[in-house]
C-alpha cells in the first residue's frame, strides 16, 4: 500500500492548470503546423499562421493561449493500492484548481448556481471524473474546457437501425451546426455506446487522447479517417472563413450498449485543445 498526502495532488493540479493554459501539447502544435502548410486557402493559411504566433507569444510571455481559460475538467486514475492522507481527495483537487487560477492570474469563469450566476471567483468547483485502476500510481489529466466549443456539443439518442450511417450523419450534423462558433480548426471527440451520460463522457475522454493516436478497433479507425476527410471538405475552414482545415482530428471512443439503443455524443474542442498529464 502506498501512502500519498493529498497536498501532492493540490500542488500538481495547481501547476497543471497554469501549464495547460499557456502551452499546447506537442501533438496539437504539430497538427496546427502541418495544417498551415497544407491549407489551400490563402486566408486560411494566414489564420493558422496567426494561431502559431499566438501560441509562441503565450509561451514566451506567460499569457494564456485563449482568454477563455475554461472550466477545469479533471480526470483522476487512482491506483487501488494508493491510500490518501492529509484530507479529502476532492477538496485537494479543488484547492489545486483554486490556487492555479488565482495564483496564475487565469480568468475565473465558474458560477456557483446555473441560474443565479454568482461567480465563485476562483474557478471552482472543477468537474472531476474518477477511475480506480490497478497499481499504486495516480494519473492526473487537467483539461480546461472553454465554452465557445463546449456549447456546440451534442448528444444523439439514435435507434440501432440507424447504424453506422446514422452515426456519421450525427457527427457531421453537429460539426456543420457548430460552424465558426467552435473556433476551428477543431478537434472532434465522439462517444458511441453506453447510456445517455456514458457516451458524453466517452466523447470528453476522446478529446484528451493524442490526436496522433488512432483507434485500435479497425472499423473505428476507418470511421475516424472518413469523418475527418468529410469534415475538412465542408468548407468551414480556419476561423470559419473558408478553407480545408476545419478539423485537426476526429477521436472516437466506444462502449457496450443496450440492444434498444445507439447513443452518440459529439464533444467539440477548438484549436486550443488543452490538456496536461502527469503521473505521480
Amino acid at each position: 500500500m502506498r501512502v500519498l498526502n493529498v497536498s501532492e495532488i493540490t500542488e500538481n493540479i495547481k501547476e497543471m492548470c497554469i501549464e495547460a493554459n499557456h502551452y499546447l501539447s506537442e501533438d496539437m502544435r504539430c497538427a496546427i503546423q502541418t495544417a498551415a502548410k497544407q491549407e489551400e486557402s490563402a486566408l486560411g493559411r494566414q489564420i493558422l499562421e496567426q494561431l502559431q504566433e499566438n501560441m509562441q507569444i503565450a509561451g514566451e510571455d506567460m499569457i494564456p493561449i485563449c482568454q477563455d481559460t475554461g472550466m477545469a475538467v479533471i480526470f483522476m486514475e487512482v491506483g487501488q493500492d494508493v491510500h490518501f492522507e492529509g484530507g479529502l481527495l476532492e477538496e485537494a483537487v479543488n484547492e489545486g484548481v483554486r490556487q492555479g487560477y488565482v495564483g496564475g492570474f487565469l480568468r475565473k469563469s465558474v458560477v456557483r448556481d446555473p441560474i443565479e450566476r454568482e461567480n465563485t471567483k476562483d474557478n471552482t468547483p472543477a468537474v472531476i471524473h474518477y477511475a480506480i485502476v490497478p497499481g499504486d500510481k495516480v494519473k492526473i489529466t487537467v483539461a480546461p474546457k472553454g465554452f465557445g466549443s463546449e456549447n456546440m456539443s451534442r448528444v444523439f439518442m439514435l435507434k440501432p437501425a440507424d447504424g453506422l450511417e446514422g452515426v456519421k450523419d450525427a457527427v457531421l450534423t453537429a460539426v456543420e451546426d457548430a460552424g465558426p462558433n467552435a473556433c476551428p480548426p477543431m478537434v472532434v471527440g465522439v462517444g458511441i455506446g453506453g447510456t445517455f451520460e456514458k457516451c458524453a463522457l466517452l466523447a470528453k475522454r476522446a478529446l484528451i487522447r493524442s490526436i496522433e493516436e488512432r483507434s485500435r478497433i479497425p472499423y473505428v479507425c476507418e470511421l475516424e479517417k472518413e469523418l475527418l476527410e468529410r469534415i475538412n471538405c465542408s468548407g468551414i475552414g480556419p476561423g470559419g472563413l473558408g478553407g480545408t482545415a476545419t478539423a485537426l482530428a476526429v477521436n472516437i471512443e466506444t462502449y457496450p450498449t443496450h440492444i434498444a439503443g445507439l447513443p452518440v455524443a459529439v464533444n467539440i474542442c477548438c484549436h486550443v485543445n488543452r490538456h496536461a498529464v502527469r503521473t505521480i
